[in-house]
């Protein structure tokens, strides 16, 4: 899958130095994947949950939740956020 955009897990790494490894396995996985569907996503991100029409994924141990809106169809993953648990659990990302 193509991701847009890697800056944001940049960022994110750089604020939170102890995502950053977690971070760079998910983007090495998720740009080698070829799921056609949320059900085939599952298979390689187990911890995947689709959230409305977005999909979230847990990284690094439930540190981190990266908030994404897939096109399965045009194998595209834009990233909408990024946060921590915390940041998470406010609910705020949903507005």
């Amino acid at each position: 899958m193509r991701i847009v955009t890697r800056k944001r897990l940049n960022q994110f790494a750089e604020k939170h130095p102890d995502t950053k490894s977690a971070l760079q396995n998910w983007y090495k996985q998720i740009k080698e994947t070829k799921a056609k569907s949320f059900v085939e996503l599952r298979n390689f991100f187990r911890s995947a949950d689709q959230v409305g029409a977005l999909t979230v994924f847990n990284i690094g141990g439930n540190k981190v939740r990266l908030i994404a809106a897939i096109h399965y169809n045009r194998q595209i993953i834009y990233i909408r956020a990024i946060l921590t648990h915390e940041e998470y659990d406010k609910g705020t990302w949903k507005e």
